[in-house]
């Protein structure tokens, strides 16, 4: 006991209390073989170019199916590597001592608010465009996460920012370690770029989402604004770069890392590019996930970065052009699903010039789908995803989340009849989002009448009528991991089995056709005179 008290009496007090920072996240030990694997034994300390290296983002022309990337973009990446260092971790004369790499890591991953976290990201975002040598017009008062930013980001830094994020998560996600360089599909974030143009513009900028590119806007968007959009749409946006730290430092801390690997993400773009016709793009999956703090996230976060094409295939519970249109196919696939779920529909309406306009909205569901004719639900979201992204959480004043009503199986009079159908938010008959039983077509009504769910147009200039749209494509993603899968497969196969039983018929009840009833009531039509003397 004594030798232990003079052990920790020996530690200084801001070593031991950054050290208790560092445990209570649970990352400890893991600083602790990362220091061991890159620390140089004479100075015992990591050298600043090898923890710069392992920090460093390397990919190869990277390429998306959206706008065009800057040329520059490429340098942004290479350059974040030792932006972190510089700002996080204090280098001495022999490099990143102990003490400065848990405080580092604390600067970067330790718990505080989402302001700070916000803080932290532009600031690295900052330094790194500068060091690439592009322009920014963020000025930061101090260098602590709670200092005042002043100036404004224009909608391709808005982009750049994102993809740098997203670049991140795949570099953790990926679990590649490589020095080569690795190619990487970045994805179209052109919906999120405009939704943070339409909540941070200034003014009536007249901006028509339908038609513009993010290249070309010339809007201020002022950083006070922007860091309350992130915090309010995108809140788990700072959360990129903190897991992409850990993820660093950890992949250092195992065996096979040593001083003078890189951080290069051997990203295949084949992969990365499930740019396929799904309505879950990477993009929009992306987006999504960002607005969900929850184990949620990390279920819709497998559609952005599938390391495996059949664990996604199986999340993907409805598809109306590949299961069929109507009520009924969707039950049948949906039916027994006991886990939380996101319907994506995509609609084309007309506007005041008849033009026709393709845009997808989503819902996401904490519970499985009932046949009821009733409101139910726990809680929920609903989504504008395309052209332009928002997010509307449950408000609290109503709970009425999720309607589903298939026809009655028995013939019973009704005066008036429940709607058969899906629908979102509302009053029966007044639903928010309504889904007619045919899925031909899906009704969109002002928020006015929704109580449940917060105000908004879920698609440019949607105005205050109802407005009714051809569906063109619906899906049901289950977003309650491989345990309610399982769940729904055994209730399928019971299902089909009680059905396969009632088919079945005992042909010996028909063995002796003396005995049948079926005789007995011919004999009796035949001659209905005739003495029966009744077998005792």
């Amino acid at each position: 006991m004594g030798a232990s008290s003079s052990s920790e009496q020996s530690v200084p007090i801001e070593q031991r209390e950054a050290e208790s920072l560092a445990a209570s996240t649970g990352a400890l030990s893991t600083l602790q073989k990362c220091f061991s694997n890159l620390a140089d034994p004479q100075s015992g300390a990591i050298p600043t170019d090898a923890l710069q290296q392992c920090f460093r983002l390397s990919y190869e022309n990277p390429v998306t199916g959206a706008f065009e990337i800057p040329d520059s973009f490429p340098a942004v990446l290479d350059q974040l590597g030792s932006c972190v260092v510089d700002l996080f971790f204090v280098s001495e004369k022999g490099g990143v001592s102990w003490i400065e790499l848990v405080r580092g890591y604390n600067r970067c991953c330790a718990r505080k608010p989402l302001s700070m976290c916000v803080t932290s990201l532009l600031r690295v975002f900052t330094v790194t465009l500068k060091k690439a040598g592009l322009n920014c017009n963020l000025e930061f008062e101090t260098g602590d996460n709670d200092c005042k930013i002043s100036g404004w980001l224009m909608p391709m830094d808005v982009a750049m920012l994102l993809w740098m994020c997203w670049g991140m998560s795949w570099c953790c996600r990926s679990r590649e370690f490589s020095k080569e360089k690795g190619s990487l599909c970045l994805p179209d974030v052109k919906h999120i770029v405009l939704s943070a143009v339409e909540s941070c513009g200034e003014g009536d900028s007249g901006l028509n989402v339908w038609e513009c590119e993010v290249s070309g806007l010339e809007v201020q968007l002022p950083v006070g604004k922007f860091v309350s959009w992130v915090m309010k749409t995108v809140p788990s946006l700072p959360g990129c770069f903190t897991e992409f730290v850990y993820a660093v430092l950890k992949h250092s801390a195992s065996e096979e890392a040593r001083p003078e690997c890189s951080t290069s993400t051997a990203a295949d773009s084949s992969s990365t590019g499930a740019c396929s016709s799904d309505l879950l793009s990477p993009g929009i999956a992306w987006a999504i996930s960002l607005t969900l703090t929850s184990p949620l996230s990390e279920e819709i976060s497998r559609a952005c970065f599938p390391t495996d094409a059949n664990a996604i295939n199986n999340d993907l519970l409805y598809r109306s052009h590949l299961h069929g249109r109507g009520l009924n196919r969707f039950w049948s696939n949906v039916q027994g699903y006991q886990g939380p779920l996101l319907v994506l529909i995509s609609a084309t309406s007309e506007d005041g010039s008849a033009n026709k306009r393709n845009w997808i909205i989503g819902a996401l569901t904490h519970q499985g789908f009932e046949n009821r004719d009733l409101f139910y639900g726990s809680s929920g979201s609903l989504y504008a995803l395309s052209p332009v992204f928002h997010l509307y959480p449950p408000t609290g004043k109503e709970r009425n989340y999720v309607y589903s009503h298939l026809h009655p199986t028995g013939k019973v009079y009704e005066a008036k009849p429940k709607p058969v159908g899906i629908g979102f938010g509302g009053s029966i008959r007044n639903e928010r989002i309504y889904v007619d039983e045919d899925f031909s077509k899906v009704t969109i009504r002002h928020h006015a009448a929704d109580k449940t769910y917060q105000s908004g147009s879920l698609f440019p200039d949607q105005g205050f009528l109802p407005v009714e749209a051809l569906i063109t494509e619906v899906e049901i993603w289950g977003l309650g991991g491989r345990g309610a899968k399982e769940v729904q497969d055994s209730y399928k196969n019971r299902e089909q089995l009680f059905t396969e039983q009632r088919r079945k018929v005992d042909l010996k009840t028909f063995a002796n056709w003396e005995d049948s009833p079926e005789k007995m009531l011919m004999d009796m039509i035949s001659n209905p005179n005739v003495i029966r003397r009744e077998d005792r």
